[in-house]
């Protein structure tokens, strides 16, 4: 059972990881073709709409998903702390990955339709820092992940309480997601306020 639930997680993870390829590899390819198939400005209300919706649905998902973790591990029960990660686990593969998507979508077409992202400050930063929780994401949080996983497969039910090794790494990966969580704030402050801020990159 718990093969079936690594391969299917895998599985979805490299799903997900193939389609952020593909929108990477066709930004760059086909640059010209997407802004003008995107820029549409009766699309943008819609798009933004959309685009709001699924950045604040991933970056809550993100909050609760740490608050449910640091309170069951507080609670100490080996019970509540394996049905938590597991739920948490199972909502990152099949809720927080196909916002991302939906975000990194609208978030593009909407750029394309206000201009150049490197030229436009507020929007610079605010795709470095994107850029940047999705690497801390990829780099650190899915090879913790997978270790959790594999000491888990190894728990034996009579075994009262979690390994002191395991405990470690889930608490490792709580401070995994606040450092990921934390440029999605200064994402959300920079698309509300639109400070006039320089990029870094030449006019």
């Amino acid at each position: 059972m718990q093969s079936e639930k690594k391969t299917e997680s895998k599985t979805v993870l490299i799903i997900f990881l193939a389609v952020m390829a593909a929108m990477i590899i066709s930004g760059i390819v086909f640059y010209a073709e997407l802004k003008e198939l995107m820029n549409r400005p009766r699309l943008y209300p819609h798009v933004l709409f959309a685009h709001i919706v699924a950045v604040t649905l991933f970056f809550a998902n993100a909050i609760v998903g740490m608050l449910w973790e640091s309170r069951s591990l507080a609670s100490g029960k080996k019970e509540v702390i394996l049905h938590t990660y597991n739920t948490v686990a199972w909502l990152d593969a099949r809720f927080s990955s196909p916002l991302i998507v939906a975000s990194v979508i609208t978030g593009v077409t909407l750029t394309l339709m206000l201009g150049d992202i490197w030229k436009i400050g507020w929007l610079f930063w605010a795709f470095v820092l994107f850029m940047f929780s999705g690497a801390t994401w990829i780099i650190s949080d899915i090879p913790t992940q997978y270790k959790i996983k594999e000491l888990m497969e190894n728990l034996s039910p009579e075994d009262p309480e979690l390994p002191a090794e395991l405990v470690r790494l889930l608490k490792l990966r709580l401070k995994i997601s606040l450092l990921g969580v934390l440029p999605l704030f200064a994402v959300f402050i920079l698309m509300v306020y639109k400070p006039g801020i320089p990029s870094l990159v030449p006019g």
